[in-house]
Order: structure tokens, then sequence, then C-alpha cells
């Protein structure tokens, strides 16, 4: 029998096709073929309470009218909680749903291991549990948990969930070296990234009609992700003037949402790039391949903003390298263990739109000499970040808190 994994996660995705991020959903299913995999994550209006996906059982928690369940989701939790003041009203029945939900879900299925994704509130509910029930707990801290959750009363929760875990894992070394930091913590975390399926995301993708459906008929610039502060997009877009001044025909597709897309739009409208930068809104998960592939530079001009948060690890710079997109990154969070300048992608200083429009010119003025970069980019990054290497290194964590690893061994054996 398989040993039982409760992966405890406010993120994940609402219904097929959906637009959030995927990469819990993605991990989780890849460790159904060593366990059996039940997923604890919030309700959202249009959502199943109950269902089976891909082996998993999914277990959406109800914590206020069904119409009104919109605080994980989309945008994500804590930019909602920034712009929009209602959203804190809905906090407390979130956290108490969360905590009593999980609480009999554990009491009903026992499992033998839980991994919680993001120190609080996942991971704190998590170690309550362990110690009412005496189950491993294994939490992975993602980045807005430890970048942008640093008050003092904060961190000594952080500190009280680091040393009551059986494991704590960050996606990027960048996240590892201020966990330990704030938490003054005896055991160091692994370091394990989110991963890419190399088999979805490659060049082979590359798909004219993209072009086509956006009137792009010169350097097609891409930028992927969440319209938040840390992903630095309003630097983008004012880096622009400065490329159209050479490339005429380049043009700027922005794909997502996210609490500051209104503000971008009213920047590119003052600028009178409405023809230039291109909002694609939300692309679903399976289709951003093609986009990837196709474009001929990825720029993420991410910064880490006033409270501290920045880009945990960056997934986007993963899955744009592995379609054989040049990518431009910048030196914060975790995406130095990504990018290395000059061989597998570019970096510039964050905040800094000068230098950000001068590399853009300086690679589409020369793209056809970086083919070494794309092959090298993809090479190495599907080494480190594929899905399997990835999973497989979150299973043998799995199995060995849940005193299982030996027995795993000897039944792989066979």
């Amino acid at each position: 029998m398989k040993p039982k994994l409760l992966v405890v996660t406010s993120t994940f995705p609402r219904w097929q096709n959906d637009t959030d991020p995927p990469f819990v959903y993605e991990l989780s299913r890849r460790l159904v073929e060593t366990f059996d995999v039940t997923v604890h994550t919030p309700h959202y209006p249009g959502a199943l309470r109950e269902e089976r996906i891909c082996g998993m059982h999914i277990h959406r928690f109800r914590y206020f009218f069904a119409s009104c369940e919109r605080l994980a989701g989309g945008q994500g939790i804590v930019p909602k909680l920034r712009r929009n003041k209602l959203y804190h009203l809905l906090l407390p029945f979130f956290l108490v749903a969360q905590f009593f939900s999980l609480l009999l879900l554990v009491a009903k299925i026992r499992p033998d291991v839980i991994h919680a994704h993001w120190l609080v509130p996942q991971g704190f509910w998590a170690v309550v549990i362990k110690k009412l029930f005496k189950v491993p707990v294994i939490i992975t801290a993602h980045g807005a948990d430890v970048f942008g959750l640093r008050t003092p009363a904060v961190i000594a929760a952080k500190k009280w969930i680091v040393n009551n875990a059986d494991r704590v894992i960050t996606v990027s070394s960048a996240l590892a070296r201020i966990l330990c930091a704030d938490t003054q913590s005896h055991q160091k975390p692994d370091i394990i990234p989110m991963g890419v399926d190399a088999s979805l995301f490659s060049p082979n993708k590359k798909n004219e009609a993209i072009r086509e459906r956006y009137g792009i008929h010169g350097p097609f610039l891409l930028f992927v992700g969440r319209l938040t502060e840390k992903k630095g997009v309003r630097y983008l877009i004012d880096a622009m003037p400065k490329v159209i001044n050479d490339f005429p025909d380049a043009k700027l597709l922005i794909v997502g949402h996210g609490e500051l897309e209104h503000e971008l739009r009213n920047q590119v409208r003052q600028l009178g790039f409405d023809k230039v930068v291109l909002f694609a809104g939300g692309i679903s998960n399976d289709q951003l391949p093609v986009y990837y592939a196709t474009a001929d530079l990825f720029i993420g001009p991410s910064v880490q903003v006033r409270n501290g948060d920045t880009e945990g690890f960056g997934l986007t710079f993963v899955e744009a390298a592995m379609s054989g997109c040049l990518v431009i990154g910048t030196r914060v969070g975790g995406i130095e263990d990504i990018l290395v300048d000059g061989q597998t992608g570019f970096l510039v200083p964050p905040g800094n739109t000068s230098l950000l429009a001068a590399k853009i010119i300086h690679i589409a003025k020369s793209k056809e000499n970086y083919e070494e970069i794309r092959r090298k980019a993809r090479r190495l990054i599907s080494g480190k970040f594929d899905w399997v290497v990835v999973a497989e290194q979150y299973a043998m964590i799995c199995l060995s808190c849940s005193g299982q690893s030996r027995q795993f061994a000897k039944v792989a054996k066979d």
C-alpha cells in the first residue's frame, strides 16, 4: 500500500485550463506514482468541492458564502489584501476554516506525511497538526512568505514553524539565505526548485500564427506573470520608447492579470503606445509554450519592493529558456539560480530602465549570434529543472520523513 501524502496549499488550479500558477499541481501529480495524494486547498466560486484529478483527491474547503470565497486564486492572497481592505474581513474566516477543515481531514485520512506549501498560513497549521497527530511535516517556502513577511511577530512565528518542521525546503538559494538569517534555525533548508515539463516547453512549439494574431512583424518581446509591483513591468514599459527608436516595428506582449493591470494600461496609454505594448490577459498554462517558443526575447524585470518582497524563484524564466527563447532577468531573488549572465541568459540591475533598454536593443540587433546560448540554456536548465528530476527529490524527502524510504528502495529494486 502506498504511503499517504497530504498536500496543503493555497494555490492550486480551480478548473481545467485555469490560468493560476500550476506548480503545486504539477509536482503533486508526479508524486502519485509513489504516494496516495490528497490535496487540501481553498474553495473558489465555480470550482468543485471534491474531485479526483490525475489520481489525486482534491478537497476544497469552504470558509464563507460560496460567491464570496475569492481570497485565494487569481491575483493571490497577499496582493488582494493589499489592494482591497474588504478582503481583510474574509481573512479570519479563511484561517479558522482552513485549520478546522485540515484537522478533520487529517483525522479522517491519517496521512503518513504532510507537505505544506508556504510557511504561513499553511506551514503554521501543518506544524500545529503535527503536534496533535504526531505526523511528520515538510514545508516548502516559495518567496512571498520569506521575502515579504518580515515583521518581528511574523519572523518569530516563522522561527517556530521552521524549528518544528521535519524538513524545510526553499525554491532558491536566495530564499534559503534570508530564511536562515531570519529564523537562526539549527537546520539548513534543502534547496529544490519548482520544475518544468521539458516535453511541453520546447522550441518545437513555435507557431507564427501568434505573431499574426497580434500583428507582430518585428522583434517579439514577451512578459509572462502576475501584474504585481515586484514583477517590475512598469520599468519594462518605460524602456519601450528607447527600443522603438531603434526598432520601430518591435512589440511587447504582456501575458497575465494582476492588481496593477489598470495602472499599467494607463501608463501605456500615456506613452501613446497602445499599438506597441499589447495586453493578452490570462493565457491558459497549456497554451503558454507556444508564446514562449515564438517570442524572440522574454524579459522579466523583477525588483525588490519596499516590504522586501521579490522573486522567490522565477518559474517563467525556466519555461522561457526551455522553450528556446532568449531571456533577460534582473539580479534579484532566485533569478540568479536560473540565469548565468552571458551563458544561459542575460542579467541587468533591477529598476534600471536605461540599462534594460540597452540590453534589449543589443540582443535584438544580433540575436542570430546567440544560438549557442539558446541551446546551452535549454540543455543545462532541462538537467536541473525538469519535473522528473525535481519530483524524484521531493519523493525521497517525503519517503524519508514518513519512515518508508527503505521499504520503497526495496520495492524499487524488486
